[in-house]
């Protein structure tokens, strides 16, 4: 590290700043824990819940929530586990109960009480920023971290660039929380530019499995031109061709629907089964919806306009670091994951937990990953020699020292538009095949290879701008490469995973099918119930 490297010390550091990195670190400064959390962007308005009008999954202890998730199973292929379920459920309630504590104003329902089922993005994570900061968290905007550090007995910190100043940090921890959030592939929706899939990368490097990332395809319906990938307008959705001629209802399935739209033609919408009254709630409730109409001069509701699929990846998928038990370790030593970058295979099974189940899990996968961080920290507090701590990183951190000929190297461009080529295209990625999956793996493969650099070769400098778009490309092109080795593995389809030659789901399958290993990919399949199952 350079002379101009900032070195703090903590008890926990929580690295991401979106709804669950907060959670985690308000927990575990509760705790009694000195805390920092270091966000790539700006604590408050990173992230994919900033910018939305984010639904939770509500639903009171007794009957009605026995009720909702005997609901919930029966959609989710499967996959889904009953009891972490009402555990999950169970933690955002209390969660939620603690924000009417906190004075969140929350808008009131029909009998004047909070309404405890919506959150809008903006003044909620405005809000969670405030708590974090006036319960004393240490907050580092603008300071993304590259990579973990650890020594003979597990994680001791990370280290990171300030991106304002352009020099080093470096912060030794007790316990560390991954908290990144999912992993967009470059696709280009809300609130998805930073999530690159860092948080896999660091976990990997550290000897964690990766879960469920098979179940990585979840598209939305958006404007055609548009970012926004909010659904819950197309409810009220009629679908035409480009003659104008009605396409039919779209069923419980609208993504397969309009896949298969899309296949013949371009695709138009309107939002004409909505009436005054919903055309009014959607206004109001929904409103960044309407920008790029408004500014388009479209009237949605009598206008029809063109749609199309944009892939979340994992942001509304649901793979994944593993988690060994219900507290959010990974099962490497004093390393722990919340909100999206944990699977939720236990929770959401195969189908996407966009909208009110993820915003769920974020308030309560990162208070029990707070909460269980602090534990392990206040046990090993201070008691790590910073002479023994090693960077983990290595993927996109080593500037090529050859010369000539054979310096090239994959620009950070060429990576990302090869990821997104084999990733988010509608054609390669909605619906799988074998030779498709194994086509774009031979790609990936092979531009792995030539992109990831060499141990031998330098370390880039944090100071150069250039390190942290490298890293960002290691990390999208690593998790690209573990998401089609899952799915091409798991040869049936289930949920958003959807193979053409293995049409059925298979009773005999996988439950869960974990992966591990950075440049030779480990398949473990399990056929276990869930995945921390053993540790509730």
């Amino acid at each position: 590290m350079s002379q101009q490297t900032l070195s703090l010390v903590a008890d926990v550091l929580v690295i991401g700043g979106g709804p669950a990195g907060a959670w985690a670190a308000i927990a575990a400064r509760a705790a009694g824990c000195d805390v920092i959390l270091a966000d790539k962007g700006f604590l408050g308005t990173s992230g994919a819940t900033a910018p939305s009008n984010t639904e939770t999954w509500l639903a009171a202890p007794g009957a009605p929530r026995a009720q909702a998730i005997a609901r919930h199973i029966a959609k989710t292929s499967g996959l889904c586990d009953a009891d972490h379920t009402d555990r999950v459920l169970d933690g955002a309630y209390r969660g939620l109960a603690r924000m009417v504590a906190w004075s969140y104003p929350f808008p009131g329902d029909a009998d004047g009480r909070p309404y405890l089922g919506n959150l809008r993005g903006p003044d909620y994570m405005r809000f969670l920023r405030r708590r974090v900061i006036g319960a004393g968290v240490q907050v580092l905007d603008h300071h993304p971290a590259l990579e973990l550090m650890a020594d003979g007995d597990g994680v001791t910190g990370a280290a990171g660039v300030d991106r304002q100043f352009h020099t080093a940090w470096r912060a030794r921890a007790s316990a560390v929380v991954l908290a990144t959030g999912g992993c967009a592939f470059g696709a280009r929706i809300l609130g998805a530019t930073g999530l690159t899939g860092d948080g896999y990368l660091m976990a990997m490097e550290a000897g964690a499995t990766l879960s469920g990332m098979e179940l990585s395809s979840q598209y939305a319906v958006t404007p055609a031109g548009s970012s926004l990938n909010k659904g819950m307008t197309y409810r009220w959705a009629s679908f035409y061709d480009d003659a104008g001629r009605h396409l039919g209802e779209p069923g419980e399935d609208r993504q397969v629907f309009i896949a298969d739209a899309l296949a013949n033609g371009r695709v138009f919408a309107r939002l004409d089964k909505a009436g005054k009254r919903e055309r009014d709630w959607l206004r109001r409730g929904q409103a960044n919806c309407f920008l790029p109409f408004d500014r388009a001069g479209i009237d949605p509701f009598t206008d029809r306009f063109e749609v199309t699929l944009r892939c979340e990846g994992t942001v509304r998928g649901v793979g994944g670091i593993r988690l060994v038990s219900s507290h959010g370790e990974t099962g490497v030593s004093g390393l722990y994951a919340a909100g999206d970058v944990a699977s939720r295979e236990d929770l959401t099974g195969a189908i996407t937990g966009g909208g009110g189940p993820n915003a769920s899990w974020a308030i309560a996968s990162g208070t029990w990953a707070g909460e269980a961080a602090g534990s392990f920290a206040r046990g090993a507090r201070r008691s790590r020699d910073a002479r023994n701590d090693k960077p983990l990183g290595d993927a996109g951190l080593h500037a090529s020292s050859r010369t000539g000929a054979q310096s090239d190297r994959p620009s950070t461009s060429d990576v990302n538009a090869a990821v997104g080529a084999q990733i988010l295209a509608v054609e390669r990625n909605f619906y799988r095949t074998a030779a498709g999956l194994d086509g774009s793996l031979a790609v990936l493969d092979s531009l792995w290879s030539d992109y990831r650099g060499s141990r031998a070769d330098a370390r880039r400098s944090a100071s150069d701008p250039e390190t942290l778009r490298c890293r960002e490309a290691a990390a999208m092109l690593a998790a690209s490469r573990w998401a089609l080795a899952s799915a091409a593995a798991r040869q049936e389809s289930r949920g958003m995973h959807r193979r053409t030659d293995y049409r059925k789901m298979r009773p005999d399958g996988p439950r869960r099918l974990g992966v591990r290993g950075i440049d030779e990919i480990e398949l473990v399949p399990r056929h276990d119930l869930a995945a921390g199952s053993a540790a509730r």
